[in-house]
């Protein structure tokens, strides 16, 4: 049956809501000191190829923001933030069902794992021994492979503030070594901020690096290209690439450069520069050094739409982020209220350990070990001017 969206509206204000089996239920609210309501409700929103349920839960902090995420991939379906009115507006491209998410080419909205990024030739040593990882993306893996944890049916449980998803990959899942219990914590803010909290064990020397894949755009998911939003990015370097998209281990200066976002810039200001880094990504699909160098929280980003104000802050503890503006979309996917899904209609910041690391030893180490603890959290801030 169909949710019905004015009754779900006013018990969790801003909700946005799908088709369903089940009607949504309310599993734990908090009363703001807005009137409204902050809590998660759930409902089943589909069947994997075998036949295991996925649940969506709609998260809320009773100021207006909300969230929707699916436990196939960990997907944030929906992201609604308030405008200047109060209204809530979706900012995350995504599909209104849940069949388009099982392939999810573009992979919106997923969880990232084992490896977010490329390693090059799919392929790395670790302990002497070498690792053969799927290749899909040419010569390279990309993402954790060809069935990375953007593919995966993640356990759900409820946690004070927020939802924590587990995933566990077996020794040998996609070529990699040991069993990585990984949990993801999505939570969201008083100050309108979608936090994710990253952990994860292992069992045996393996590398790790997981992100989240959410495209965004700031006017509202659909709502035209991304290009006049205004980038800021707090790196003084960002590290090339090849033909193939695998950083070559330097770190080149963004200064006299179109990768030069230490100021507010619009994105498309130097997009279409005549410059060989911008050829081989077809725009921006380039990791960035950030200032902060990892390991504190501080901001690593900040963009504004100036047509609607609004803003968003990338806090992180990662040493690097990913700045993506939707090169390959082609309009060929249909999202959300049927809106066709262009080149650059949104772009993704993706907090991570640098591509390739496991490849490069001049790059901070992306290495686990048994006993030690994989922690990073990333917070994904909205305002309104």
């Amino acid at each position: 049956m169909l949710i019905n969206r004015r009754q779900a509206g006013a018990a969790l204000a801003g909700l946005a809501l799908a088709a369903c089996e089940k009607k949504a239920e309310p599993t734990a609210e908090t009363k703001s000191d807005t009137g409204a309501k902050a809590g998660i409700m759930k409902h089943e929103w589909g069947k994997t190829p075998d036949g295991q349920t996925v649940e969506m839960y709609m998260l809320s902090n009773g100021k207006g923001m909300s969230a929707d995420i699916i436990t196939w991939g960990g997907i944030v379906t929906a992201l609604k933030v308030p405008d200047k009115s109060g209204t809530p507006v979706d900012v995350v491209l995504g599909f209104e069902s849940f069949d388009p998410y099982v392939k999810n080419p573009a992979y919106f909205g997923a969880l990232i794992g084992r490896y977010g990024n490329r390693i090059g030739h799919a392929q790395f040593k670790l302990d002497g021994k070498t690792y053969t990882v799927p290749k899909n993306d040419g010569d390279n893996s990309l993402h954790g492979g060809k069935a990375g944890f953007n593919s995966k049916l993640w356990t759900a449980k409820e946690v004070p503030g927020g939802l924590e998803l587990t995933y566990v990959s077996k020794d040998g899942e996609e070529g990699y070594p040991g069993t990585l219990t990984a949990k993801v914590t999505y939570s969201l803010t008083d100050d309108n901020g979608l936090k994710i909290d990253y952990f994860a064990t292992t069992d045996k020397d393996t590398v790790v690096n997981l992100t989240n894949h959410t495209y965004f755009n700031l006017a509202g998911q659909g709502e035209g290209l991304i290009l006049d939003h205004e980038m800021q990015i707090m790196a003084d370097n960002f590290t090339p690439v090849d033909k193939g998209l695998i950083p070559t281990g330097k770190l080149q200066p963004v200064e006299g450069t179109p990768f030069d976002f230490r100021q507010p810039h619009a994105i498309g200001e130097r997009i279409g520069a005549d410059n060989e880094q911008l050829k081989l990504g077809k725009g921006y699909d380039h990791n960035f050094a950030l200032n902060s160098k990892g390991g504190t929280l501080a901001t690593a980003a900040k963009v504004k739409d100036p047509k609607t104000g609004r803003t968003l802050e990338v806090l992180t503890d990662q040493p690097g982020i990913q700045f993506y503006t939707g090169n390959f979309l082609d309009g060929s996917l249909t999202g959300k209220g049927g809106k066709k899904y262009p080149q650059r209609c949104a772009f993704c910041l993706e907090t991570q350990h640098f591509p390739d690391a496991p490849n490069k030893p001049e790059f901070a180490s992306t290495l686990l070990k048994p006993g030690q603890e994989y922690k990073t959290t990333t917070i994904y801030k909205f305002s309104q001017a």
